[in-house]
């Protein structure tokens, strides 16, 4: 596939690494591309431009931004850039505070999530929350002794979950579909609880979530 990533951060760079580690054609989307210098120079393949060409150029998108930035980087890539697309969101609605014993602050309310508000915005794009919960290091090819961890997918359109549920898989995940994007509400939390640790003990290190059965 041709992907579009929006964003030059850990997240947009190790999604992008991904994909072109498996041989998917990826333009990245920056308002400044001195950037991603480094990176292109370690990733040959990968093209550079603003959020517009990267969301133009895609046919599948990432949203690999500050949760307070998504909506603006969305309008800078141009709505009829979005229209019809599988856009992946892996944005959390984190506030600009400090946590609280190391539980990080949010912006939106219990009963709503970033994802259904940028849904709200361009409805005429398929988002679909993934990714959202992990750290950059383990998002593609992650390992551990547990076996595979599992990643929690949703959006309201069928088919775009359906392509994304792929992507996952072939990034090495298991992948639990929870339907539609109210869903959300449920999955950006997590980003909270992964955090602690961090927060608290200074401790980074690999971790993802498992679904039993």
């Amino acid at each position: 596939m041709k992907v579009g990533v929006l964003g030059s951060g850990d997240v947009a760079q190790a999604l992008a690494a991904g994909f072109l580690k498996y041989k998917h054609e990826v333009m990245m989307g920056t308002r400044d591309v001195s950037k991603l210098a480094a990176f292109a120079k370690e990733h040959s393949g990968v093209k550079l431009g603003s959020f517009a060409d990267a969301a133009k150029f895609g046919e599948l998108l990432v949203l690999a931004v500050k949760g307070n930035a998504a909506a603006d980087v969305l309008r800078a890539a141009g709505g009829e850039h979005l229209a019809g697309k599988t856009v992946i969101d892996p944005t959390n609605a984190i506030q600009d505070a400090p946590p609280i014993d190391g539980v990080i602050q949010s912006f939106t309310g219990p009963n709503e999530s970033l994802m259904e508000q940028l849904q709200h915005e361009f409805p005429d794009a398929h988002f679909v929350k993934a990714f959202s919960c992990i750290g950059s290091a383990t998002m593609v090819d992650p390992v551990f002794k547990e076996g595979k961890p599992t990643m929690f997918i949703a959006g309201n359109d069928t088919g775009a979950r359906k392509m994304v549920s792929g992507v996952c898989t072939q990034f090495g995940w298991e992948v639990a579909d929870m339907g539609s994007a109210v869903a959300a509400r449920a999955i950006e939390p997590l980003a909270v609880l992964w955090c602690i640790p961090g927060f608290r003990e200074n401790n980074w290190g690999l971790r993802a979530f498992k679904m039993l059965t």
